[in-house]
């Protein structure tokens, strides 16, 4: 049988006569009968007898039709997914990963953002490092992943989001009050003052050992930490001089620190992730979306 005769056959099941199928269907009555008669003739034999000016089924068609009616459940669920696929509502649950920086501020106002919209969608965050989180993306246990300076990788897809700026977040007291007037400090002025110092092998690290390089400027690391809300964290305790970027220092306490911009300027940027083998979906397009305001509220 093919696709029309199956709907002919279930719109008469349904409505019991070939001119209420007819108008089911939106066709004309010798539309259906036809259809009918040429679905008969490939089968071999009838479908409908007509008794007492009705179509009553056959045997052979109260055989057919129990499958024929989960046909049509399926293409109704088949309807309601492209439906929601349109509409982005299909997708129920949302893994994201973000390096330990971005889940103070910038995740938090993603998420408000995002629920807003699609409340029903479960988002599972965890914060991880950087070649962590593009493992977990490889390997695919992940859709989203952002992180800071991007990760090329063959099997991700990335896509720039942000460019933001690294700061010096200091003890209170530590400058001069016509240094924090002027809410600009050169990287040459934090020589001799007690840094805070990024693991190296963190990209922001990377980056402020190779511009301290470029500038000829040593400075005097008076500890080291893995994460940014770390290097925060002992600044405001008033053991060093932390230079982490602004969504970090979007977390401080004023009343413990200073937060000045730096001379040069030193830009980081923060990249989305996905695996490329996965669809980007509606749902995790929006959710950048989301994540890419969610940064611009933190300018």
């Amino acid at each position: 049988m093919r696709l029309r005769h199956i709907e002919v056959f279930n719109a008469i099941m349904l409505s019991g006569s070939v001119t209420a199928a007819a108008r089911m269907m939106n066709v004309t009555q010798p539309a259906v009968s036809r259809i009918l008669q040429h679905a008969e003739l490939q089968l071999g034999f009838a479908l409908f007898q007509r008794v007492g000016g009705r179509l009553h089924p056959t045997v052979e068609a109260k055989t057919l039709y129990p499958l024929i009616e989960q046909l049509f459940g399926k293409l109704d669920e088949v309807q309601r997914l492209a439906g929601s696929l349109r509409q982005g509502k299909a997708q129920t649950t949302l893994r994201v990963l973000t390096t330990l920086a971005l889940s103070y501020e910038a995740m938090p106002r993603a998420m408000r953002l995002f629920h807003h919209k699609h409340p029903s969608v479960i988002v599972h965050h965890q914060a991880l490092h950087s070649p962590q989180i593009v493992a977990s993306l490889v390997l695919q246990e992940a859709d989203l992943g952002y992180v800071f300076g991007g990760a090329p990788h063959p099997a991700l897809q990335q896509e720039l989001l942000a460019t933001r700026q690294v700061v010096c977040v200091a003890p209170k007291g530590l400058f001069t009050a016509d240094e924090i007037s002027a809410g600009v400090v050169r990287l040459a002025d934090l020589q001799g003052r007690p840094i805070v110092a990024l693991d190296a092998r963190d990209p922001l690290g990377i980056t402020l050992a190779q511009v301290l390089r470029d500038h000829e400027v040593e400075l005097h690391a008076a500890m080291t930490v893995q994460t940014y809300h770390a290097a925060l964290a002992m600044a405001q305790h008033g053991l060093g001089i932390a230079l982490v970027e602004s969504c970090t220092a979007a977390s401080a306490d004023r009343t413990r620190v200073d937060v000045l911009a730096l001379d040069p300027p030193i830009p980081t940027t923060i990249h989305a992730l996905r695996p490329a083998a996965c669809p980007n979906s509606l749902i995790a397009r929006y959710f950048t979306h989301c994540f890419t305001q969610a940064l611009q509220e933190l300018t």
